[in-house]
């Protein structure tokens, strides 16, 4: 509960406190107005006279004093911390559940304390549902107020001169969409991106106006300088990515995923990005039978979850009063993209099951944490989205506790929607098990999945039946077969790999 109360402002909270209270005033004040209209139809002038003073006694006397709890409650309920990165309908939500809690409660202390005294029962039906109206009421219009201050003058420049999202390894599997839902959110997007997988995924984006691409390695000092000129958040989606392309090329996947991301953060620093979100990776947590939150230890097994855990480290080690990273750990990612990728365990098992009805599942007693790429998408526009103090030097799990599956649970999932499929159980070496708890980011930023497994899959399913990935096994879609054939893609120069070795060291 006391987790509510992270990044408390009195600055800026006293005032939605002070606000909320003359809601609850004014509701009950129109309540027992509308209470003693009602029962005064029936009363004569003497009667009526004492209805009034009755109910004039009860809002001094007993109703000011208890309406503190009102403000207390939101405040437990985070609407003056959390809430205020919510939106929408969720956002709505959360409010009404802190108003009922917070009118339960009162009726609750109004009968225990003042029992000879009570709210009109004519007025408390009344009082809730204004009390709810209103508090809901007041933020809906706010939004709408600073969406309308926020709205271009007609015959202004466009859009295109606000500062950009700089995504760097915009043209990948998680970027891709990304791209996508920033644009359609109205921001400017910069993509930085070495193309070693070649453009496609962004191709359709080229002639959007408020779309940039610039080519270039993420380890070069040069692009990376050039790219976040004029930025004020960056996305640092750029890694070698996986347990087998990062042995197979070690100093390459220790220059991508560590030695460029310090790098990066100093450049960033010294132009002035306020956010910096940084992908990182639930296999942080390695091989563990409890469940795993953003407080247990980490314990990577590989050199890919060592990489991240060393810029998670960096990064956050980088915080300073203007530069605010946030860390994302995201789960186990699934999904159809418009860089599909079929070394991934859901994508790879729907797709063998459909070509060759067969699920083959090593270890399926072991636990992972599931994400869909849409929501991973979705999770990192929230975090760019949020008030800077719920989100500053943050590590959040991005998924959802509820896709937490054994991987003999996900090969059923897929057969439920490939019937034809058969299941082979196996056993290998590897033991990685770890369940992740999401609890953080929902309560914080009030992140939730939107798409299961089993949208997944059906989705997935149906961009085979309609030709739209003629051939999974194609080397693009599998991080570690590409990086076989092509070796260490964009090959460093000379500065660079001074740069890179400088970077790399403690």
């Amino acid at each position: 509960m006391l987790e509510c109360l992270d990044n408390f402002s009195k600055k800026q909270a006293l005032p939605r406190m002070l606000a909320d209270l003359a809601i609850v005033h004014a509701c009950a004040v129109v309540s027992l107005i509308g209470a003693f209209l009602w029962e005064a139809t029936w009363l004569d002038g003497e009667a009526t006279i004492t209805l009034t003073r009755t109910l004039e006694s009860y809002y001094v006397l007993r109703f000011l004093p208890l309406s503190l709890v009102f403000p207390l409650v939101f405040l437990f309920n985070g609407l003056y911390t959390r809430s205020r990165a919510y939106v929408g309908r969720y956002k709505s939500l959360v409010v009404l559940r802190g108003s009922g809690t917070a009118i339960l409660l009162f009726l609750f202390l109004n009968f225990l304390f003042c029992r000879a005294e009570l709210m009109p029962r004519s007025a408390v039906l009344v009082f809730g549902v204004l009390v709810g109206c209103g508090t809901v009421g007041a933020r809906w219009l706010k939004t709408r107020l600073v969406d309308a201050a926020q709205e271009p003058v007609p015959g202004a420049r466009a859009s295109s001169e606000k500062m950009p999202v700089l995504v760097v390894g915009g043209a990948g599997y998680i970027g891709s969409l990304l791209c996508r839902k920033l644009l359609e959110a109205g921001e400017t997007v910069r993509v930085l991106d070495s193309l070693v997988y070649g453009d496609f995924a962004i191709r359709g984006l080229r002639r959007h106006p408020g779309f940039e691409l610039m080519a270039g390695d993420c380890r070069d000092i040069r692009s990376v300088v050039s790219a976040m000129r004029g930025v004020k958040s960056v996305v640092h989606l750029a890694a070698i990515v996986g347990d087998g392309a990062c042995e197979q090329d070690r100093h390459t996947a220790l220059e991508v995923n560590y030695a460029a991301t310090r790098m990066m953060i100093e450049i960033a620093k010294g132009n002035g990005v306020e956010r910096f979100v940084f992908a990182s990776s639930c296999s942080v947590y390695g091989a563990s039978d409890h469940l795993a939150d953003e407080h247990s230890a980490v314990n990577p097994i590989s050199l890919y979850a060592q990489t991240k855990v060393d810029s998670e480290k960096v990064l956050l080690e980088a915080r300073t009063a203007s530069f605010h990273p946030v860390v994302l750990r995201l789960a186990t990612v699934f999904g159809a993209g418009y860089r599909p990728r079929f070394d991934l365990v859901v994508n790879l098992l729907v797709a063998e099951a459909y070509h060759h009805r067969l699920v083959t599942i090593y270890n399926g007693g072991q636990w992972r944490p599931f994400i869909h790429v849409g929501d991973v998408a979705d999770g990192i526009l929230l975090t760019l989205k949020a008030p800077l103090g719920l989100v500053s030097g943050e590590i959040f799990n991005l998924g959802d506790s509820r896709l937490n599956h054994t991987l003999a649970e996900v090969a059923e999932k897929i057969r439920r929607v490939i019937p034809e499929a058969r299941i082979l159980n196996l056993d290998n070496p590897d033991r990685r098990n770890y369940r992740v708890s999401f609890r953080r980011i929902h309560d914080r930023l009030g992140f939730r999945c939107i798409l299961g497994l089993d949208e997944g899959i059906l989705e997935l399913r149906r961009s085979f039946e309609r030709n739209a990935i003629p051939d999974y096994t194609d080397v693009r879609y599998n991080n570690q077969k590409f990086l076989a054939l092509a070796g260490r893609g964009v090959e460093t120069n000379r500065v660079q790999s001074r740069v890179m070795a400088a970077f790399s060291g403690d």
